[in-house]
């Protein structure tokens, strides 16, 4: 017998040919005859037999796959990314928790800075306090030099025909673009006399023309005004002291710009009014020249000196001059 192939390829058996009529259902044998060919349910490749255990898949001509409702999670794919979402919240923990611990150290350096600026004002206030203290003591401190330096450019020489004397810018209350100035009445009496009043204010080469405002005879006084602006100096309002030291400006015979210095001798109070005493060398020409305290501020005008004596001089009180002439001070 020889070997026939199916339809799909696979040899098999060839069988004897059957009389076509003995497969009739009603032949007389009553037997059915198989066709000659068996149907086919399907064309194409036979799908292959399941196998039940997976371990003999190696018995089947195809590979079989394993029934993924069997795999594990991780397998499947599900628990990978749960893990990868657990390793970044634990890491967004942990960088919450540093930065927290951050914020919580600069916070509490924050502290700490603003509790040494706090210190380092209250320091500062205090060097604050301690200087203007020193500047105080030091303001009590007698410096000539500093003092001369302030005083000078608001005394001038005196000219008044013949005699020379000297005269001081006092206050701040003269016009715009004028001064007021103290000097004695015996400065410029010869003038005043002559009924003249123009004089001329020296001081180095610096002309200034003045005019003779008032008199006070009886306190030898007599204010002036000038036609140019003159920085006055400060009227002293407190009580004359024994033993201040004084620097005292003028023009000695004709000499601008001349500085002596000493101390208040006495404080005299007469009935013709009161009087400073001091041991400053004064000379002919002083007269009108201011005496200034440590403060810059001027105690009183000078006006004489003993005769046949020295270090006796002799100065009207700023107060007195102020009263004599009120609203220049």
């Amino acid at each position: 017998m020889s070997t026939a192939y199916d339809p799909s390829g696979v040899p098999r058996p060839r069988q004897r040919p059957i009389d076509p009529l003995l497969s009739l259902p009603d032949h007389p044998s009553g037997e059915w005859a198989a066709p000659l060919v068996p149907p086919m349910s399907r064309v194409g490749h036979p799908r292959p037999a399941r196998i039940a255990d997976p371990y003999q898949q190696s018995q089947s001509p195809y590979p079989l796959v394993a029934d993924p409702a069997a795999e594990p999670a991780v397998l499947k794919g599900h628990g990978r990314p749960r893990l990868f979402t657990l390793l970044i919240v634990l890491v967004l923990v942990l960088v919450a928790g540093w930065q927290a611990y951050r914020l919580d150290r600069i916070g509490n350096n924050n502290e700490q800075l603003a509790a040494v600026v706090t210190a380092e004002r209250n320091k500062s206030v205090q060097l604050t306090d301690r200087t203007s203290r020193l500047e105080k003591q030091l303001a009590g401190v007698f410096n000539p030099e500093a003092i001369s330096t302030a005083v000078l450019p608001s005394v001038f020489r005196v000219r008044a025909g013949d005699l020379t004397g000297t005269a001081f810018s006092i206050g701040d209350k003269a016009a715009s673009g004028q001064a007021n100035l103290l000097t004695n009445f015996h400065v410029v009496a010869a003038v005043w006399n002559a009924g003249n009043r123009k004089v001329s204010l020296e001081r180095g080469k610096e002309r200034v023309p003045a005019t003779i405002i008032k008199i006070n005879r009886s306190k030898d006084l007599a204010l002036l005004r000038a036609t140019k602006k003159i920085d006055g100096l400060a009227a002293s309002t407190a009580t004359v002291k024994p033993g201040q030291q004084i620097v005292v400006v003028g023009a000695p015979l004709g000499l601008d710009d001349t500085v002596t210095t000493g101390v208040v001798s006495a404080y005299r109070a007469e009935d013709t009014g009161p009087t400073i005493q001091f041991d400053a060398p004064i000379n002919p020409g002083n007269s009108g020249g201011p005496v200034v305290n440590v403060n810059e501020q001027v105690l009183g005008v000078a006006t004489a000196k003993a005769q046949d004596a020295e270090g006796i001089g002799l100065a009207i009180p700023i107060k007195t001059a102020c009263d004599a002439f009120a609203g220049i001070c």
